[in-house]
């Protein structure tokens, strides 16, 4: 019986691998997806058992086989890393010829909208939650909002995530003054502040620190 199985698919359609932010398989991906400059070309993932439940992936390059690997570090930023492959695979696509269609100017997103996807997305925070949220401020876009509001609703998802990744919610909330509120006021980007918070809470949680 074969050990492995390869998978052949059309690059045109999009297929969606769907995995936890904080895996071990999420963050092997993006470890070696920050190394690829052209997300045009086909690659081949590979999902590898570790010990006992962890699963990790492996990416190659398709045409060579080649085995796409950077080193792990503790240092290593994550919001900057699927930030920087964001943009990758926006100018990715900017450049991939496509069969001429009506001319369609696309409307610019908001920074603040753009704020509160971009840390949605980091911290998985339920987007039917945000909508909820949204709609007893009588709106349907954070960019409607007040600047004050706009930082309520992310402690908000902020601490909804801590809430059982920490015993002392005070303590959370603490932190998250510290690590990012205070850390963004003296020029730190949020998304890196705020992966930094979560990174110390589970430390604290796991009995690392």
């Amino acid at each position: 019986m074969p050990k492995t199985v390869d998978k052949s698919f059309d690059r045109r359609a999009m297929y969606i691998i769907r995995t936890g932010v904080e895996t071990n398989f999420a963050k092997s991906f993006l470890l070696a997806a920050s190394l690829v400059q052209d997300f045009s070309k086909p690659l081949i993932i590979v999902a590898n058992a570790g010990d006992e439940n962890p699963v990790f992936c492996n990416l190659y390059d398709a045409a060579t086989k080649t085995k796409i690997y950077r080193e792990w570090s503790r240092d290593l930023g994550w919001a900057t890393i699927i930030r920087d492959i964001q943009i990758l695979l926006t100018e990715n696509s900017s450049t991939t010829p496509s069969t001429p269609k009506l001319s369609v100017v696309p409307q610019p997103v908001h920074t603040l909208d753009l704020r509160i996807k971009n840390i949605r997305t980091l911290l998985d925070y339920p987007l039917d939650l945000v909508r909820e949220w949204l709609q007893f401020q009588d709106t349907n876009s954070p960019s409607k909002l007040h600047i004050s509001k706009i930082d309520e609703l992310v402690k908000t998802m902020c601490l909804a995530w801590a809430a059982n990744k920490c015993d002392h919610p005070h303590h959370a909330e603490s932190l998250y003054q510290n690590l990012v509120i205070d850390a963004v006021a003296s020029g730190m980007d949020e998304l890196t502040a705020i992966n930094g918070w979560m990174q110390q809470l589970q430390a604290v949680k796991t009995g690392a620190v």
